[in-house]
């Protein structure tokens, strides 16, 4: 018997590395592993009917270029976003490209995850969108808050700065400065901090794309045209079918 063990134990090995070989196969086959999204399972996207049944799971075959498709509704992007993080200010120059080049088949919603233990600035920046939201003007300061992270970003008191800023915007600005300590900003901000937790969120940017979080090596701009490619083309097939 032991003259034997040594081919025993080399069978055993060689099986086991098949077998292994055989797991990561399918691993690489599953359009999830190595595709465009973390999980098959969406979470409810902005403006989904949540009685709805859940899509299939979504693959990353389709290309870069936009699908010629029509849709009845547009596909919703999500971002959890810090207005001091680099790499989201890195990123807002790209979203706002993808807006332009996809009209009124994409819908960009904008959730704040302000990152309060590395930025000192970025709970005070999300309390300046949403003062600017009361008065009809959150995507013009979200766009100054961006455009302008480097002026304001390492500042002791950044609100002189965000103040100007809602000058700038013709907004009035005892209401602004009032809003900035309200309860109803401070609620605002909390549900999107409470929301992104619940969708396992730890870090910004993190981009969702019809409820599905979008791969942290696709955060990209060839990434996320083939993530919002993705999702516009199961949108128009799936209306095709129901039609």
């Amino acid at each position: 018997m032991k003259r034997y063990l040594p081919f025993i134990i080399i069978a055993v090995v060689l099986i086991g590395g098949v077998v292994t070989f055989l797991v990561l196969s399918r691993k690489g086959d599953d359009g999830e592993s190595g595709g465009t999204f973390v999980t098959a399972t969406p979470q409810t996207p902005a403006t989904s009917d949540a009685s709805a049944p859940p899509p299939a799971s979504p693959t990353s075959t389709v290309g870069l270029a936009k699908p010629n498709v029509k849709v009845s509704s547009p596909v919703v992007l999500e971002e959890y976003g810090d207005y001091e993080c680099p790499p989201c200010g890195l990123l807002y120059p790209e979203l706002e490209k993808i807006e332009h080049e996809y009209g009124s088949q994409l819908r960009i919603v904008f959730r704040h995850f302000p990152l309060t233990k590395m930025h000192k600035n970025a709970m005070p920046a999300a309390q300046a969108a949403e003062a600017a939201r009361n008065q009809a003007k959150f995507w013009e300061m979200h766009d100054l808050l961006y455009r302008n992270q480097t002026a304001w970003k390492d500042l002791a008191d950044a609100r002189p700065t965000f103040i100007s800023f809602a000058r700038g915007l013709g907004l009035n600005i005892d209401r602004f400065t009032r809003d900035l300590d309200s309860p109803e900003v401070a609620q605002r901000i909390s549900s999107d901090m409470q929301r992104g937790n619940g969708v396992g969120v730890n870090g910004t940017p993190a981009i969702f794309i019809e409820g599905y979080m979008l791969r942290p090596e696709k955060m990209t701009p060839e990434g996320l045209r083939q993530g919002i490619n993705v999702m516009l083309q199961r949108k128009a097939n799936s209306e095709k079918k129901a039609s």
